[in-house]
């Protein structure tokens, strides 16, 4: 019998209404996203904190650590507490997908620095410039590299200075550090591959009615999702893939 694959998300976001009305929960977002059927996912609320027991580390075969509200340099307790259990993982070398905040907390972890984003945030839906000399072909990305793919971005800090022994997989116009990896077993996305258009446009509707962006922001935020949506199969294809070990045939 084939031993049941077991993935831990940490959530270090709480379920806006919205997301707990129409999905859920951010559990259920990123378990149909990322999971298989077949597969157990436990999630820890992390940003309460919430956490597993370290014993039980080794028990689960990847990671998965959200995007929050939090800035990712802060010194609260549960960030502090999510730091040391990032670098006992990385120690054992258990895969983790870092994803916004998770993406700048690795880079923390490791070493690099973090702090707001220099060009200002991003509510939109941009694309990133693959940098195809820096992945391998057969890689979890497939034999066909894109030269850039489409994603929901949703931040206000970024990766400013990467830890050493750090490979950039991508850029923008706007930010140097748009995903990276460290070795094999720690990858890290700048944007939010489990979000969709429907999650996006609450989020600024959601800020802008709390006064936190500008009427002109929030339109041209929308305006970015008018035509097109972001490339959320070859996301979940890649991020899966990395997840799981699986090199592509495609």
């Amino acid at each position: 019998m084939v031993e049941q694959k077991k993935y831990c998300l940490f959530l270090a976001t709480l379920d806006s209404e919205f997301v707990k009305k129409t999905y859920g929960g951010y559990h259920n977002v990123f378990v149909s996203t990322f999971g298989d059927e077949g597969e157990h996912w436990d999630s820890f609320r992390v940003v309460e904190g919430e956490f597993p027991d370290e014993k039980d580390l080794e028990k689960y075969d990847g990671f998965v650590i959200s995007g929050s509200s939090h800035d990712a340099f802060e010194s609260h307790d549960w960030i502090l507490k999510l730091c040391d259990i990032v670098k006992k993982l990385d120690e054992m070398k258990k895969k983790i997908l870092g994803i916004c905040f998770g993406h700048q907390i690795i880079a923390r972890v490791r070493g690099g620095t973090v702090g707001r984003a220099k060009k200002g945030p991003e509510l939109k839906l941009g694309d990133i410039t693959i940098v195809k000399d820096a992945i391998k072909p057969g890689s979890y990305f497939g034999n066909e590299i894109p030269s850039s793919m489409a994603i929901i971005k949703c931040h206000q800090d970024e990766v400013l200075v990467l830890p050493e022994s750090a490979k950039v997989l991508a850029y923008s116009d706007n930010y140097e550090v748009e995903m990276f990896s460290i070795e094999d077993h720690l990858f890290c996305i700048q944007g939010h591959p489990e979000y969709n258009k429907e999650i996006l446009t609450e989020i600024v509707d959601r800020v802008h009615g709390l006064g936190y962006i500008k009427q002109d922001f929030a339109d041209a935020s929308k305006a970015t999702l008018e035509n097109r949506g972001a490339d959320r199969k070859l996301w979940e294809m890649v991020c899966k893939n990395f997840l799981k070990g699986r090199v592509p045939t495609n």
